[in-house]
């Protein structure tokens, strides 16, 4: 039986490279054959299948997709195509879903888990976000349902930024506008790290001084912390909700109401850098092994399914040829006689 083959598209910066190749070595241990570098955004796709660098995408047994920062609309486009064809990891369907800022702190609002208030609304309905604020005291994040790294985000002061941001929205593509309650806390987070529902590691983000935005590509910096265990609880039930094989989960104490609130669900967490690394965060092999162990088990799910799919099709086979044989014994000895 040949290997079950897996493809692979990381990133490449940061330690991305070594990561990758680390990922590969304990892929191979285990007779798992991986194809690396299988960006589908160079893909195209004709007559019922996918090609990518040369390799028929739809015949690979999974696909690891882990690139955040090159991704395209092109590729989620195909992305979802491919995740109804073969196991992706993550699954297409919690992917997205938790791209989108609104979807996912309504679903967690629906199972209890604490998140910001929100609201969202037609972007040419501005008046429904005025009594939200007023009864906020004016103070709210507007951010961009799609948005990553601390792009796009506004903090509202008061009604009257409302007024003064208006034209911005207007001009904005999304039919939506999105807000969220200003949550009273420290400026740090904690960013847990989870994998087929296990905790990987926690550490944290501080914003620079001065600033409330704790992302580091917003001048946030990374800090060792000790998670409590009603924090790794509240990390695992947020990804085990959004359906998440691998999450990162970002969360804040809130001063105010004196509780942990969910602020976002990531589905590319990064590992962490060199320099991250030498600074205490030695997560990184513990999650490669999390990720070996969930592939490996995917992929001989899937192997035991097309086996036992293979075995009723040829059982199937047999017992067409048999009930023709039968039906045909009289026939035959009839014309003999």
């Amino acid at each position: 039986m040949a290997p079950p083959r897996v493809g692979l598209w990381m990133y490449q910066n940061s330690g991305g490279t070594d990561i990758e190749r680390n990922l590969v070595a304990r892929l191979n241990e285990r007779n798992i054959e991986a194809i690396t570098g299988l960006d589908l955004g160079q893909a195209s796709a004709h007559n019922g299948s996918i090609f990518c660098n040369g390799h028929m995408m739809d015949e690979l047994d999974l696909f690891f997709s882990y690139n955040a920062g090159q991704q395209t609309p092109y590729q989620v486009y195909l992305y979802q195509t491919l995740s109804s064809m073969i196991p992706t990891i993550n699954n297409y369907a919690a992917f997205e879903l938790t791209e989108d800022k609104f979807r996912t702190a309504h679903l967690l609002k629906k199972h209890g888990i604490p998140t910001p208030d929100y609201i969202v609304c037609n972007k040419n309905n501005i008046e429904q976000l005025r009594e939200h604020l007023r009864f906020w005291q004016g103070k709210a994040i507007c951010k961009p349902v799609n948005g990553w790294g601390g792009n796009g985000i506004i903090k509202l002061e008061s009604e009257r930024d409302l007024d003064l941001i208006h034209p911005y929205i207007t001009k904005q593509s999304s039919p939506q506008f999105y807000i969220e309650r200003v949550i009273e806390n420290d400026f740090t987070d904690y960013r847990i790290d989870v994998v087929d529902n296990k905790f990987v590691a926690c550490y944290g983000r501080k914003a620079a001084s001065g600033s409330w935005k704790t992302n580091v590509t917003s001048g946030g910096s990374v800090i060792c912390r000790e998670p409590t265990p009603e924090v790794i609880e509240l990390a695992l039930k947020a990804a085990k909700v959004t359906g998440l094989e691998v999450a990162g989960v970002d969360i804040i104490y809130d001063i105010e109401h004196q509780q942990y609130v969910v602020l976002e669900v990531n589905g590319i967490p990064a590992f962490a850098t060199p320099d991250q690394e030498k600074a205490g965060l030695n997560f990184n092999d513990t999650k490669i092994a999390y990720l070996v162990d969930l592939i490996e088990r995917t992929v001989c799910k899937e192997k035991t399914r097309e086996d036992q799919r293979s075995e009723l099709n040829s059982a199937v086979v047999d017992l067409a040829a048999f009930d023709l044989a039968a039906t045909s014994s009289p026939l035959v000895k009839e014309e003999i006689l």
